[in-house]
């Protein structure tokens, strides 16, 4: 092992780091400095391998692609709080895994009806709700999110605003979106990436109005 290795292993903390480890740790510094080429080595480095770990708990492959991409800018967003003394593969992988358990479980939330009878051992019951003030006053919050939202979609440049809406409110495909505004396939979701990062950062700004 060479000196300058030496030296990297203990500046990172981890005695075991790979060298692979340590060129992640670099470019997270570079990065933490404003270094956005830096990050896109990340995301280069860890976008294919990424894809196939969610592919194994979400189906939808254009979901799957929406997934990693709101996992890496929330990462990098957060890039200021990893710890070297661990590997930047696992805090990634980390903040991955838990963004698609949160997606499925809203998922299954949204897919469940208070209509629906449940299951019991003592035969079906139905859902009531008890309290319609809460009910109430969860749509209020709700309806506030939306304008929050909606507000932070229209203060988006132009040429951002447009694929967002594109995509989440009109629900249209990467493809769909490419063909509709003759953009090229990756330039369509390089910026998705970067409107998605744009509102990550507008409403973090505004979580207390949530």
């Amino acid at each position: 092992m060479s000196s300058s290795q030496k030296s990297n292993k203990e500046s990172s903390g981890r005695e075991d780091a790979s060298e692979s480890s340590l060129q992640d740790d670099k470019l997270v510094k570079s990065a933490v400095k404003g270094d956005q080429e830096a990050f896109k080595k990340l995301v280069n480095k860890y976008q294919k391998p990424l894809y196939f770990h969610v592919l194994k708990m979400v189906k939808e492959h254009e979901q799957v692609e929406d997934l990693i991409q709101e996992a890496f800018v929330k990462a990098f967003d957060n890039l200021a709080t990893y710890n070297t003394d661990y590997a930047f593969s696992t805090w990634l992988y980390r903040i991955t895994t838990n963004h698609t358990i949160d997606y499925l479980r809203k998922k299954k939330l949204k897919t469940t009806s208070i209509n629906d009878p449940v299951k019991t051992k003592e035969g079906e019951m139905q859902i009531e709700l008890g309290d319609k003030q809460a009910e109430t006053d969860r749509d209020i919050i709700r309806s506030q999110r939306q304008k929050i939202i909606h507000h932070a979609i229209n203060n988006l440049p132009e040429k951002y605003r447009v694929v967002i809406q594109l995509r989440h409110i009109e629900e249209l495909s990467y493809q769909e979106i490419s063909e509709q505004l003759d953009f090229p396939l990756g330039t369509v979701k390089a910026h998705i990436f970067r409107a998605r990062e744009m509102l990550y950062k507008a409403l973090k700004d505004k979580r207390g109005q949530f």
